[in-house]
């Protein structure tokens, strides 16, 4: 800590519902380096990303605003370089920024203000993975596919577990530099792992750590087709699922394997405290847990993200500084575009500076104090990406969330009274003027139809770029040759991943 100023340290991770830790009332998973995590410091109950999808939601995060405001629309459209992001914000208070692991950005620039990039991502940051609402929701750039269900289960190695070794280890050896190198400013330090993201695949190790028997199966049953609402429907034939079975035993093993790679993250975890420990730096630095969005595991028949239900929207935020942050349990409604402001105020003691641009985010400091006094208690969430045709929009005030799909009937639901989701109020008169002052905080300032012509025109474009050159360059961020080459670059995640699996399994019939 320089001048009283706290380093920062976020561990960051990848489709992980809070609903899979103890901290948030799971009493299967072992998780004991995040629960210490909680234990010291700040739960927030009602976290939310701002777009159920990775490259959005982070863009989102690092910009402090709306995704519809930026115009990230989707998973292969890139954050303009004029776009302030926190890294930036907080170079400007004084603090060294370093970027270790995923974050998912598209186009030539590949750090968006960092100091320092000490890995590589592990997907592409070219236009590969446009999605085209012409050709329709099942159009699958990522190729996502339920054989990530279907083949859940052990693996001696697999890609992402290459990948979240390598970020793990920059990780560790960065705060190792800082420690020693770095002494006269503050640091920021994202380290940002790619599990626990489908497929679901563990070692044996981590498997072993779970009876399969007492893994607990979803709260809520497979809805028929015909009976799901537009986006989830959409979703059903965009996910594939028309095209493999999924059977109660897939469920399970994948549920299973989702498990252990959650404790394969908590040993990273403890390792990352660990340095922090030998380093001396742990009374100094601020410790961030999060992910970029949820995960369905199967709840309604349905899996990965994309949705706006509970699953997959809402995602873990742990902040912990024993002797600096009281440890407590926050119920206000909050989102990952509330870092950045958050952020700064750590940076400045609360002086900080105007932002340079309008955010939608809101700094936390006063919810982490217990000063709840004037926190608006409303998220809004957006998406646009492969898998719908249509813009679609989600806000929780309190306890009602309400879902738009624009052109098609919408959702409202009482949180509180009905955490699962299965009552729909839109017809219910009693909360008739709930739903009419949601939808039109909902409308003001963004048009789904405006939006929509956007999107599709993007789409023409990128896709026509990505046609012509053959997806080159890669644009892939490189630390150290060939990076450009690693991990998934011009091709689906699923067939890029399927071919690391050790031991191989084969394709199924339709991707052969």
């Amino acid at each position: 800590m320089t001048d009283g100023t706290p380093n920062i340290l976020v561990i960051q991770v990848d489709q992980m519902t809070p609903s899979i830790l103890p901290a948030y009332g799971n009493k299967l998973a072992k998780t004991p380096h995040i629960d210490a995590l909680a234990d010291s410091g700040v739960v927030f109950e009602n976290n939310y990303c701002n777009f159920p999808l990775c490259v959005p939601s982070r863009m989102s995060m690092l910009t402090g605003r709306h995704t519809s405001a930026i115009g990230q629309w989707d998973n292969a459209i890139e954050l303009p370089a004029s776009v302030p992001t926190l890294a930036h914000y907080m170079r400007s208070v004084g603090y060294h920024t370093v970027l270790c692991g995923k974050m998912h950005f598209i186009g030539p620039d590949q750090v968006h203000g960092f100091n320092e990039r000490i890995t590589t991502d592990i997907y592409p940051a070219n236009f590969a993975w446009t999605p085209d609402w012409v050709v329709g929701e099942r159009f699958r750039p990522t190729g996502i596919n339920p054989r990530a269900v279907v083949e859940a289960g052990v693996s001696a190695r697999n890609l992402q577990v290459d990948y979240d070794d390598e970020v793990e280890h920059s990780g560790i050896q960065k705060i190792y530099d800082l420690g020693r190198f770095n002494r006269d400013d503050p640091f920021l330090l994202w380290i940002s792992f790619t599990h626990p993201h489908s497929p679901f695949v563990t070692h044996q190790r981590y498997w072993d750590l779970y009876d399969h028997d007492e893994i607990d199966m979803p709260k809520v049953a497979p809805i028929p087709v015909d009976e799901l609402d537009t986006m989830s429907r959409w979703l059903h034939f965009g996910h594939a699922q028309d095209r493999l079975t999924i059977e109660e035993e897939h469920v399970r093993n994948a549920r299973h394997a989702y498990y252990g790679m959650s404790s394969y993250l908590d040993d990273k975890v403890g390792r990352i405290m660990a340095a922090l420990h030998d380093m001396d730096l742990i009374d100094d630095t601020i410790v961030v847990f999060t992910s970029d969005h949820g995960e369905m595991l199967g709840e309604r028949g349905m899996w990965f993200k994309q949705s706006f239900y509970e699953n997959s929207t809402r995602v873990p935020l742990i902040i912990s500084h024993p002797g600096h942050i009281d440890q407590g349990r926050v119920s206000e409604i909050t989102s990952l575009m509330d870092l950045l402001p958050t952020f700064v105020d750590w940076g400045t003691s609360g002086d900080a500076p105007d932002p340079v641009s309008a955010l939608d985010g809101h700094s936390l400091t006063g919810l982490l104090s217990g000063n709840g006094e004037g926190w608006d208690n409303a998220v809004i969430s957006e998406y646009t990406g492969e898998g719908v045709v249509a813009p679609c929009r989600m806000i929780r005030r309190v306890n009602f969330k309400y879902i738009y799909t624009h052109g098609h009937p919408p959702l409202l639901y009482d949180i509180d009274a009905d955490p699962l989701e299965m009552n729909n109020l839109v017809g219910d008169a009693d909360v008739a003027d709930i739903k009419a002052k949601l939808h039109a905080e909902l409308m003001n300032g963004w048009n789904p139809d405006k939006i929509a012509a956007q999107c599709i025109q993007s789409q023409k474009e990128r896709l026509f770029i990505h046609g012509t050159t053959k997806g080159a360059p890669t644009w892939a961020h490189v630390s150290r040759a060939g990076d450009d080459r690693k991990y998934v670059r011009n091709d689906s995640a699923v067939g890029t991943k399927a071919r690391a699996r050790y031991p191989y399994v084969e394709p199924t019939p339709f991707e052969r």
